[in-house]
């Protein structure tokens, strides 16, 4: 069954005459990063995308994905704060003092608190916190990544795939701006009291006091996380987390040449963002954006609705940008009872895809007669042949 289009989109923001004028003028800024992905976090509105699905080594980025599975298991109770996991030799070698990567400095053989770990990991960036906290998990770090590879499967990473908790080079491991600011994102709506670790300035362990990682925190800019890396030929990567005025905004971006590159056009971007988009309400919860095609009922067609309002940052003064289409899988067939799932509406801005939600039956649709049905059935097959001719 193929993807149809609802007839009908009702779909409007201002009038022409609020629009701004030079609207032949490209709205979206280019940028120095070779990939990006900037969404708001409350609304998932996409801001700006290039080069979303292109792939590259996550590096410290996956430790993001190590966070979340801790995080999760802190909330549903399977993990406790206080419990200890031990520092095996290889945590120690390969993460730890003798690595020469960010560490916290645990203690071979010794035992640490999950609690102390999650900062090492969050703060510090510590490839021995996120080893320890693997091998404690799962027994060993292979198996950990199985279930980092599971959770990015039932998250929507479509184009990621870890093999180790640290982001230390290894074959195999990729991932992309998109989805990692969906891993952003879903972090900082899942665990709205736990992320504000990610902004602590500073921890000690071990009497080693190391200053947090992430170079935006120091900017006064409200930046709140979430993750820095680099991996060698393929150059520095963020997984930035600003607030300002109530507003978070999710920065992914990838591919550049240095430190100071990658924090100058990561504050460049957010302060863009901040000034050219503004919130809208484009559709109220339960109203009908369109009408679609129903066969064998006691009527021809049924309203689509949305389940909740929908809220999208649109450009200032720029709404001629913004449309939406809505598909759905048809053909539709009788019963259809209220609230049942039936497509997605699509909107987008200047052609670049800015939000999807679900759209859902507005109202019940029995079963028509024997005759309806029949007929129904022959209005199908039609519609069929002409749409493949």
């Amino acid at each position: 069954m193929g993807l149809r289009a609802f007839a009908g989109l009702a779909f409007a923001l201002l009038p022409s005459s609020a629009l701004a004028q030079g609207q032949d003028a490209p709205f979206f800024t280019e940028t120095a990063a070779r990939s990006a992905y900037v969404m708001d976090v409350e609304t998932g509105s996409v801001l700006l995308e290039k080069n979303g699905d292109q792939t590259f080594a996550p590096a410290s980025l996956a430790k993001l994905m190590t966070a979340d599975i801790v995080l999760d298991a802190l909330v549903k109770g399977s993990l406790s704060p206080e419990q200890t996991f031990p520092v095996s030799d290889n945590a120690w070698r390969t993460g730890g003092a003798p690595s020469r990567t960010a560490t916290m400095f645990a203690s071979v053989r010794s035992s640490v608190p999950v609690d102390a770990l999650l900062k090492g990991l969050v703060i510090q960036n510590a490839n021995d916190a996120a080893i320890i906290l693997a091998e404690g998990m799962d027994g060993s770090e292979r198996a950990f990544a199985e279930r980092m590879n599971e959770r990015a499967s039932a998250l929507g990473l479509t184009r990621s795939r870890f093999v180790n908790a640290t982001g230390l080079p290894e074959e195999g491991q990729r991932t992309s701006a998109h989805d990692m600011a969906v891993l952003g994102r879903h972090v900082v709506r899942a665990y709205p009291e736990r992320v504000a670790l990610y902004a602590e300035p500073d921890f000690e362990w071990n009497r080693i006091l190391q200053r947090n990682r992430n170079p935006l925190l120091r900017l006064g800019i409200g930046a709140g996380g979430l993750a820095t890396g680099f991996a060698e030929g393929e150059g520095y990567s963020i997984v930035g987390l600003i607030g300002k005025d109530g507003r978070q905004t999710i920065l992914s971006l990838f591919g550049f040449e240095s430190d100071a590159a990658r924090v100058k056009e990561t504050v460049r971007l957010f302060d863009w963002a901040n000034a050219n988009f503004e919130r809208r309400t484009i559709f109220a919860s339960g109203q009908a954006v369109g009408r679609a095609q129903v066969f064998g009922g006691t009527i021809g067609e049924v309203s689509a609705v949305v389940d909740g309002p929908v809220d999208l940052y649109v450009p200032r003064k720029r709404t001629d940008l913004v449309s939406a289409t809505l598909r759905y899988d048809g053909p539709l067939r009788a019963p259809l009872t209220k609230g049942t799932r039936i497509g997605t509406m699509e909107v987008t801005i200047e052609g670049k895809p800015a939000l999807q939600r679900d759209v859902f039956v507005g109202e019940d649709v029995p079963e028509g007669t024997f005759a309806a049905r029949a007929l129904g059935a022959v209005q199908e097959l039609a519609f069929g042949w002409i749409r493949n001719l």
